[in-house]
């Protein structure tokens, strides 16, 4: 089962980077593709609620770099 992230876990990650960086999501390693953020939203899920993060579109191919990064990389 994944890990849940909370959003103050998410806002701690962030502030070491800087504000002006683009935001993507590292979508599947099987097909490692990035994606742009699109609205952020709260609601009730299955679980209860939560902090939901639209996905806004395919981006382009994941970085070798990030893919190792992320333990992805298969090759």
């Amino acid at each position: 089962m994944p890990r849940t992230l909370t959003v103050g876990q998410l806002i701690h990650q962030l502030q070491t980077l800087s504000p002006d960086l683009p935001v993507h999501l590292a979508i599947n390693p099987d097909w490692p593709y990035a994606h742009a953020i699109g609205r952020v939203i709260d609601s009730t899920g299955p679980t209860g609620p939560g902090a939901y993060i639209a996905e806004n579109g395919q981006t382009d191919i994941l970085p070798p770099a990030v893919r190792a990064a992320l333990d992805w990389d298969n090759g």
